[in-house]
């Protein structure tokens, strides 16, 4: 596998995950670059960034194991969860947004949100993000 591939794929699975990447901008260099297919680069960031949400969604999991969302008793809390309820798993295609999506997968998974549609939304967000991105440098 081509390094370059290869640090694509870890630059977006560690920008999806608690902790700062830089991922659109080396998507947006090799893409400039032109030596790889641009789809083949927004798939192997597609693939990173989605993985890096899951293991976000997989920690709210086990957090949930230890401190059931219900414990949770202020109004901000209860507020959250019952809009999050009621916007289901598609919130997750938001999860690509700075700042917000990490927590965002990270409450889908605390929450106990579906995680096939959660999965699902986390990679369409993320994927149409890097189209995007790529789409700028062709």
């Amino acid at each position: 596998m081509d390094a370059s591939l290869l640090g694509l794929f870890f630059s977006s699975l560690v920008s999806s995950t608690l902790l700062p990447g830089g991922s659109e901008a080396y998507l947006a260099w090799l893409v400039s670059d032109g030596e790889i297919s641009a789809w083949v680069l927004i798939a192997v960031a597609t693939l990173g960034n989605t993985l890096g949400g899951v293991i976000t969604y997989g920690m709210g999991r086990l957090v949930a194991m230890r401190y059931p969302f219900k414990l949770l008793d202020k109004n901000k809390h209860q507020r959250a969860k019952r809009w999050f309820e009621k916007v289901g798993s598609s919130v997750l295609l938001l999860s690509w947004l700075p700042v917000v999506g990490d927590p965002l997968c990270f409450v889908a998974g605390w929450l106990r949100v579906n995680a096939v549609m959660g999965i699902f939304f986390i990679a369409l967000g993320k994927a149409i993000r890097y189209m995007l991105i790529a789409g700028l440098f062709v």
